[in-house]
């Protein structure tokens, strides 16, 4: 099939594509440096971790980039566009424990293996600037990063609660447990307590909420996804006073988002981690079996939510604030967390489900403090069997046990007047807090970026000295058993102290990976500079002007990246304009395709790969395949589609082609083998039209405007499509142009100098056909370095219009006629049509209706 599409023209993408890319490459066109003489443009793709082969999600992810960067450089901008490689993590240790060998040689290995798959897409990339973040010159400066933020009190060391995963075992983020699981390993996450490194990231949070506002260019989703991670409340802290206290612990300090709801509350909760619920499991062997349980429990959001709620009655009693004979028991609960607000709550069962499922469960009382202002018929208050009631806070309601009698108010009203009267009766204080925590950075694991830092009995925690970075890791480790093996490498963690002189060890934690995706962006524009960055390129290349990634980055990544962009300012490594690094973002979807699968003799599915199905049969034994609709590319599905593949077949510009034209960017596209043959047919077809253009020897005539208007159109049109990134609506204009150029009858000129357009229009999604045919019509140079063909307005607007005619309802001719001719003229002329003639047969019409530049009605 193959065979025969490539016999179908002279178009050979394999012979084309390698010439070109041998040109470009020897003309350096996309090596960037700094010139006063043009303005730059930072375009920027979300470079990827080398797993060793790449997909059809990177395919689509580069060529966008790629669109952008050959766009910005033919209207004459500075483009910088770089490629790396986020290079530390688990699965290469994995990889290690698995089949034997070294991350380090696994990691090398998958880069040489990517970047070979990459480079025959065509892509803009200054390779130049290539660096993997596992490479010492890398990470070397990133602990020197670390040194100048621990100076400047941005990174602390404390004990924590964490997220352990027991089979990778090394600590998790928040944000890299996913229902309850590791998001590598998929084991259940337990909650342990060492002693970490901290970003204080905690201190920029309301810096980093109302940034979000000048981030026009950001999608709208992205920025509410942070915000709501940020997580600004406005609420009230205060005390309960603790009956029969133990020493240390007089009162339980709450914080609350709800302080209306206080007269409704029916207990305390704590988390298993508050220091009350440890220092009571020390003499309650039942307590402490509890919390052992509640520890092994997922700690995301999600889990707790969905897991039955479970608590321990601590036998403890607080009083009330507003009543000292009312008292409330305190129970240590499982779905409380340490690490939000204070670690305890009071429970309000009548409105929060949760709180109203656990007060059910033991039996505490349920006491409403609101109810709907005009109840429908059949609802039920909590306590008398209802669900807990939990209206919108703007939603106005009725309060029976407020801080302002049965008056109707918003819950947002509500809270403000509950801080109020609580903080004029001395109980409590109105806060704002904020969902985001500090990012723990320490990580238990061998293939990661050293933290640079020395453990002196004598001298504490102390620096390492900025003249012995890098801190290298050692090659001579093994995998062969569990856990971090540089905390057993005698002579890599036997050290000297750099303050004493006396023996000492190293920090044998690495820092987490997402430190190494949060400021590559920032050493491209030095990658070999000898400091974290070169403040003159920094200066000059700042801020990425687009940047192009995935919506599963839009917490993890961004935020990191967001909050290190202020510390490198803070740390003298960046410009302030750069405190916001991204000025534009952009989310794009996923390439997906059918599922293709047969049954075993269990009935369990069995996948195939799309190349091993034809026709919905398998090729090999011709057995009936069942085809799921089209999802998310999967290794495990088998429904991936090999990019080196499709490009030994078709060509890169036919893959670039098609993951551009189908659907629009920020949406999936479906990857069809049908597709894919369409799209080669297409560009077949413009090698075939443009080289006859380029051959024409038609003189001057009449339909030499015509076509040089619709020339000017798609000028107009390609060029908005690209610059507003519908990269398909742009390639739909490009077909229809296509149609336009093979059906004229211009002259020879007219025709070659619409094909130079339609070749320059083209070549930022198909560049190496495009500099084959801007060859082939005589174009001066590459056309990587032509001019972006610029519309001539004026040749935006039509002299004429075709106007339709219809006789009784019916359309039966139509006329071409000057746009602004006088209605009594257009009438003359559609009269005199010979269908309108012969409609009338002599007779005169009983109506004639014009409707200027649109339509003309004739009654017969």
């Amino acid at each position: 099939m193959t065979e025969g599409l490539q016999h179908m023209s002279r178009y050979s993408a394999a012979e084309i594509e390698a010439k070109w890319q041998e040109a470009w490459d020897k003309a350096e066109i996309f090596r960037a440096s700094r010139s006063a003489d043009k303005p730059k443009y930072y375009v920027l793709e979300m470079f990827p971790y080398p797993s060793g082969r790449i997909h059809m999600g990177h395919v689509r992810n580069y060529t966008m980039g790629d669109v952008i960067a050959r766009y910005k450089l033919s209207t004459g901008h500075n483009v910088l566009h770089p490629m790396g490689w986020d290079a530390f993590g688990m699965p290469a240790e994995n990889a290690a424990m698995a089949i034997g060998g070294h991350p380090k040689d696994w990691t090398y290995s998958n880069i040489a293996d990517m970047r070979a798959q990459m480079k025959p897409l065509g892509l803009s990339i200054d390779w130049s600037r290539e660096f993997a973040t596992c490479d010492p010159e890398y990470y070397g400066q990133q602990q020197a990063l670390f040194l100048d933020m621990l100076e400047k009190g941005l990174v602390y060391r404390k004990n924590a609660v964490v997220n352990w995963d027991p089979v990778d075992m090394t600590v998790l983020a928040n944000e890299q447990v996913e229902n309850g699981r590791g998001w590598r390993s998929g084991a259940l996450v337990e909650r342990r307590e060492l002693t970490q490194w901290f970003f204080r990231i905690s201190d920029f949070a309301e810096d980093l909420l109302e940034a979000l506002d000048g981030l026009d260019n950001w999608p709208a989703k992205v920025k509410l996804m942070q915000a709501n991670w940020i997580g600004r409340s406005r609420g009230l802290q205060f005390g309960f006073s603790l009956v029969d206290a133990p020493d240390g612990h007089d009162r339980i300090e709450v914080y609350t988002t709800r302080p209306d709801t206080l007269m409704g509350a029916s207990f305390v909760g704590i988390s298993p981690d508050h220091p009350l619920a440890r220092q009571l499991e020390k003499d309650n062997a039942d307590l402490a079996a509890f919390n052992a349980e509640c520890r092994r429990m997922g700690t995301s959001e999600e889990e707790l939510e969905k897991a039955e709620k479970k608590g321990f009655d601590t036998g403890l009693r607080v009083r009330h604030p507003f009543d000292t004979a009312w008292e409330l028991p305190v129970y240590i609960a499982n779905f409380i967390l340490m690490d939000y607000g204070t670690g305890a709550i009071f429970g309000c069962p009548a409105h929060d489900q949760r709180d109203l499922d656990f007060a059910n469960k033991y039996g505490l009382p349920v006491a409403s403090t609101f109810e709907p202002e005009k109840p429908e018929d059949g609802f039920k208050r909590p306590e008398d069997g209802g669900a807990a009631y939990v209206p919108p806070k703007s939603e106005k309601v009725r309060y029976v046990k407020g801080f302002a009698g049965d008056e109707l108010q918003s819950g947002e009203a509500a809270v403000e007047a509950a801080i109020d009267f609580c903080e004029a009766n001395g109980v409590g204080q109105g806060v704002t807090k904020y969902r985001l925590r500090d990012w723990g950075l320490s990580r238990q694991r061998y293939w990661g970026c050293p933290i640079p830092v020395i453990h002196c009995e004598a001298c504490g925690v102390v620096p390492e000295a900025k003249e012995n970075l890098p801190i290298r890791l050692p090659d001579d480790v093994t995998f062969d058993q569990p856990g971090n093996p540089l905390d057993r490498h005698p002579t890599w963690r036997d050290c000297t102290c750099p303050a004493c002189g006396a023996p000492a060890r190293r920090e044998t934690d690495t820092m987490d990976t997402f430190v190494d995706s949060s400021w590559y962006f920032a050493r491209f524009t030095a990658p070999h500079a000898t400091t974290p960055t070169d403040m003159a390129e920094a200066e000059y290349w700042m801020n990425v002007d687009q940047y192009i990634g995935g919506i599963e980055h839009a917490i993890l990544h961004l935020l990191y990246s967001r909050f290190f962009a202020r510390a490198m300012q803070l740390t003298g490594h960046l410009p302030a304009k750069a405190i916001e690094p991204f000025d534009a973002l952009f989310t794009q979807g996923m390439v997906t395709h059918e599922i293709y699968q047969t049954r075993d003799a269990n009935g369990r599915p069995v996948y195939h790969l799309p190349e091993d199905v034809e026709g919905g049969k398998l090729i090999a034994t011709g057995e009936t395949v069942e085809i799921i609709p089209s999802a998310k590319m999967s290794k495990s599905k088998k429904n991936v589609v090999d990019p080196v593949t499709i490009i030994r077949a078709f060509g890169a510009d036919t893959a670039r082609w098609f993951v551009l034209s189908d659907s629009p960017p920020e949406r999936d596209v479906e990857w069809t083998a049908a597709g894919a043959e369409a799209a080669f047919r297409h560009l077949a077809r413009v090698h075939r039209i443009v080289t006859e253009a380029a051959a024409s020897d038609a003189a001057p005539n009449a339909d030499d405007e015509a076509l040089l208007r619709e020339m000017h159109k798609a000028i107009h049109d390609v060029t908005s499509g690209v610059e507003s990134f519908g990269f398909n609506a742009a390639i739909a204009r490009l077909y229809a142009f296509t149609n336009t150029l093979s059906k004229s009858q211009a002259g020879g000129d007219a025709r070659r100098e619409a094909a130079r357009a339609l070749v320059q229009l083209m070549s930022p999604m198909t560049p190496h056909l495009s500099e084959e045919l801007w060859s082939v019509l005589g174009g001066e140079g590459l056309v990587a370095n032509a001019a972006w063909p610029q519309a001539d307005e004026a040749m935006l607007v039509d002299e004429t219009v075709i106007m339709p005619i219809q006789i009784n309802g019916k359309r039966r001719a139509e006329i071409t006629v000057p746009k602004d001719m006088d209605k009594s003229e257009v009438e003359k002329q559609a009269l005199a049509t010979d269908a309108v003639r012969k409609a009338l047969d002599g007779a005169q019409p009983k109506k004639v209706i014009v409707v200027p530049g649109r339509i003309v009605n004739v009654v017969v």
